[in-house]
């Protein structure tokens, strides 16, 4: 079994390149990174009680599944963690470890996915971001990155809701009319259902600890964290 979906890992593998570019295919991920960000060290410096420092994230071991081009993996580096990211593309890991080393930051980047990833240590932090959608078994995919973290470790995961809204401006806004995406980037079927997420996550031990939404600002356009997940939202959820 793996949790590899060829057809998307083909559709990402033409994009590597556009990984670092704001203004290119990703711009959206660039856009509401810096919300990712703080929802992510938040969570995590309240689940640890750590003192918010500049570095709150020393001796952390985080995983950065799907990692793509290190968008997250690089600002939770610069937090402290100690990351590795992986993604099953051979294309995104080179273009990560290329950005990692101009910066002069070390993260363990391996073309790999979760179930085959052999570890001696389990990990703190757990990072699924904007990546479940694209698995081929999202079950087998949360068992097996649930079986790479620590007892009471965290794991976050962001997708999109399966939605008539989702469709209609996910799919048919963002791909068709505001061109933000290539058309094709993502499949309304494969979206996730928070409830469909928190039954399975509670299968695998991992207790939810709260949805909220990514909602988009057209008149700011920022993006901002909410109740309303009825198109993008984000999650943590904690090892029992």
């Amino acid at each position: 079994m793996n949790t590899i979906n060829y057809k998307e890992i083909e559709k990402f593998s033409k994009l590597s390149e556009e990984w670092w570019n704001p203004r290119g295919k990703f711009r959206p991920l660039h856009k509401f990174n810096p919300i990712r960000i703080k929802y992510i060290k938040q969570n995590i410096i309240e689940h640890f009680n750590i003192a918010n420092s500049k570095n709150p994230l020393n001796n952390l071991y985080l995983l950065d599944v799907g990692c793509g081009g290190g968008l997250l993996s690089e600002p939770m580096c610069r937090l402290g963690a100690k990351v590795t990211g992986i993604d099953a593309t051979k294309k995104n890991i080179n273009i990560a470890k290329i950005h990692a080393k101009k910066n002069k930051l070390k993260i363990n980047y391996i073309t790999n996915s979760p179930e085959k990833l052999k570890i001696k240590n389990k990990f703190d932090i757990i990072l699924c971001l904007e990546v479940i959608e694209h698995v081929s078994d999202l079950n087998y995919f949360i068992k097996s990155c649930a079986n790479l973290l620590k007892k009471n470790g965290i794991m976050f995961v962001a997708t999109i809701n399966r939605t008539l809204k989702s469709y209609l401006l996910a799919i048919i806004g963002a791909e068709y009319v505001l061109k933000w995406l290539p058309i094709g980037t993502h499949d309304w079927n494969l979206f996730i259902k928070p409830k469909e997420l928190i039954e399975t996550s509670m299968k695998h031990n991992l207790k939810s600890n709260g949805i909220h939404g990514m909602i988009y600002s057209p008149l700011r356009d920022q993006w901002k964290i909410g109740n309303d997940s009825s198109i993008n939202y984000i999650s943590s959820f904690i090892k029992k």
